[in-house]
C-alpha cells in the first residue's frame, strides 16, 4: 500500500525479507525514513510521467513535482530510475525463469490477531486457480442473451486499489486472462472525475464495494451513462445492503453479484450466481472446486442451519503465513480447511450467510482493520493509560474505528490523539470517533471487553 506510514512499511519490508523495491517518487520520503533498518539492496524509483513519452512525461513530472507539489523532498542517492532499468533490461537477451505452480507469486499482507500484518503466501497455483474459477463463474452473465454476444474486448471499471487482493485478482489478473481493458480510477471518492473518465466506454464489468455502488446509484450524472453492455457488477470487501442492490439494479439494469473471500483465499471463495436478479442477502455458493464447511469450536461440522465458523478448502487457499508457522497452524485444520474467523449459517441450498465475526476485526470500506494493531499504536502515546478500539456503523464506509481511551495525562485532547494517529496509521485505520473514559470494562482476568464497548456504541448510534 503506497499510503503506508513508515512504521507499517518498515514492518512489511522486514517481515518479508524483501531485497528490492519499486516505488513512486511521491512516496520516496517514507522509504527514506526506514531504508537503513531493512535488507533492501535495490531501489527503483518511478515517476508519474515515466510511461507517457518524452514530451508529455516531462510535462506531467514538472506539474506533479513543482506545481501540485505532490513529491515531498527525499534523498535516496543509490536509487535507479525506472526508465533506466527498462532501457538496460531491454538490451539484455530474455531468459525465462524456471518456475513451478508451487513457487510464491505474492505475499499478500493482511492484519492479524497479533496486531502485526502477516504475509499470506499465495503461490502461482492459488492465483491461477482463482482466476480460472472467476472466469467460469461469470460465464452466464457474459453470455447473457439479453445483452447480445460479448464484445471482443471486455472493459473493466477498476475503482479499487490494485494493492488490495480484491482488485489484484478480480480486475488486474482476471483482466489479463480475458485480454481485457482496465479503466483505472485512482480516486473513486471524486465521483465527477470517475463519471467523466468512464463516460466514453461501454463497460462490461464493475467490481466495487457497497459504499461506491451506493454513492453512484444516487448520482444523477451517473444515471445518464450507457449501461447497455454492463454484464457483471461484483460486490465484495464488505456486505452489500439490499437497498443499495435494488437501487443499483434500477439505475443500471445489472444486478450486484455479491462474493466473499479473504487475502488467504486469493481472494474469492464464494459468490452469488451471475444469472439472477434476486438479492439473496448471502455470500452465495462455493466457487468451482471449493468446499465450504461450517465448524463448531472443536472443528467438527455443525448441523445444517446452525451457526459455526466458516471454513474453506480449495486450490485458491494459501499455503500459509510467511515465516509464521505458529499462526498458520491456528487457522488451518489437519484436513486442509482454512478457518476464516467469520461466523455463518448454511441453508439447505448451500448458500452461506455471515452472521458475525469471531475476530474483533473492523471492516472499513472493504479493508480489514485489526483492533490490536490500533490499540498497540495508540497505547504508545505518552498521554494514554488504556485504550480499546471497536468498529461502529458508518454510513459511508460500512464501519469506522472508535477509540475508548483512559487518560494518563489529563491534558490529552481528542485533537492530540487524532494527530498522533494520522502520523502512525494509514487512512482507513485511523479512528473517526474518540471517547474518553475513567475506566474500561474488563473480564475477571483483566481482559478489556471490546464486545461490551462495541454493543454500547452500537446502541448509542441506533
Amino acid at each position: 500500500n503506497p499510503l503506508y506510514t513508515p512504521r507499517e512499511l518498515e514492518h512489511q519490508l522486514k517481515d518479508s525479507g524483501a531485497k528490492a523495491i519499486v516505488i513512486l517518487e511521491n512516496f520516496a520520503t517514507t522509504l527514506q525514513q526506514v531504508l537503513p533498518r531493512t535488507k533492501i539492496e535495490h531501489v527503483v524509483l518511478a515517476s508519474m510521467g515515466d510511461m507517457l513519452g518524452f514530451a508529455k512525461g516531462n510535462l506531467v513530472n514538472f506539474v506533479v513535482r513543482h506545481v501540485k507539489k505532490m513529491v515531498p523532498a527525499f534523498e535516496l542517492p543509490n536509487a535507479i530510475r525506472f526508465n533506466s532499468v527498462l532501457a538496460e533490461g531491454g538490451r539484455l537477451p530474455f531468459k525465462p525463469a524456471a518456475m513451478t505452480h508451487e513457487d510464491v507469486a505474492f505475499l499478500q499482507y493482511t492484519g492479524g490477531t497479533t496486531g502485526l500484518a502477516k504475509g499470506a503466501t499465495l503461490v502461482h497455483r492459488n492465483i491461477i486457480a482463482n482466476v480460472l474459477q472467476a472466469e467460469a463463474w461469470v460465464q452466464p452473465a457474459l453470455n447473457n442473451p439479453k445483452k447480445g454476444p460479448p464484445p471482443e474486448q471486455l472493459i473493466w471499471v477498476t475503482a479499487l486499489p490494485l494493492y488490495h487482493i480484491f482488485a489484484l485478482t478480480a480486475c488486474c489478473l482476471f483482466g489479463m486472462r480475458m485480454g481485457g481493458l482496465n479503466v483505472l480510477i485512482p480516486n473513486p471518492r471524486d465521483l465527477p472525475a470517475l463519471i467523466k473518465e468512464i463516460r466514453p466506454y461501454k463497460f462490461n464489468l464493475f467490481p466495487a464495494v457497497n459504499t461506491l455502488f451506493n454513492a453512484l446509484a444516487n448520482n444523477a450524472e451517473f444515471a445518464k451513462l450507457d449501461f447497455s453492455q454492463l454484464r457483471v457488477s461484483l460486490g465484495g470487501g464488505m456486505a452489500v445492503q439490499e437497498a443499495v442492490a435494488k437501487r443499483w439494479l434500477a439505475v443500471t439494469g445489472c444486478p450486484i453479484c455479491e462474493a466473499y473471500g479473504l487475502s488467504e483465499t486469493s481472494p474469492a471463495a464464494t459468490a452469488n450466481p451471475t444469472d439472477t436478479e434476486a438479492f439473496s442477502g448471502t455470500i452465495g455458493l462455493p466457487f468451482p472446486s471449493t468446499e465450504v464447511a461450517i465448524l463448531d469450536d472443536d472443528g467438527k461440522p455443525v448441523p445444517l442451519g446452525e451457526r459455526g465458523e466458516i471454513a474453506i478448502r480449495g486450490p485458491q487457499v494459501m499455503v500459509g503465513y510467511w515465516g509464521h508457522p505458529d499462526e498458520t497452524a491456528k487457522v488451518m485444520t489437519p484436513d486442509g480447511f482454512f478457518k476464516t474467523g467469520d461466523i455463518g449459517i448454511m441453508d439447505e441450498r448451500g448458500y452461506t450467510k455471515i452472521v458475525d465475526r469471531k475476530k474483533d476485526m473492523i471492516l472499513v470500506s472493504g479493508f480489514n482493520v485489526y483492533p490490536n494493531e490500533i490499540e498497540g499504536v495508540v497505547a504508545n502515546h505518552p498521554g494514554v493509560l488504556e485504550v480499546a478500539a471497536v468498529g461502529v456503523l458508518d454510513a459511508n464506509s460500512g464501519e469506522a474505528v472508535k477509540l475508548f481511551v483512559v487518560k494518563k495525562d489529563e491534558s490529552l485532547t481528542e485533537r492530540d490523539l487524532m494527530k498522533y494517529c494520522a502520523e502512525n496509521l494509514t487512512g482507513y485505520k485511523r479512528p473517526k470517533h474518540i471517547e474518553f473514559r475513567v475506566e474500561l470494562p474488563k473480564s475477571n482476568v483483566g481482559k478489556i471487553l471490546r464486545r461490551e464497548l462495541r454493543d454500547e456504541a452500537m446502541k448509542k448510534a441506533a
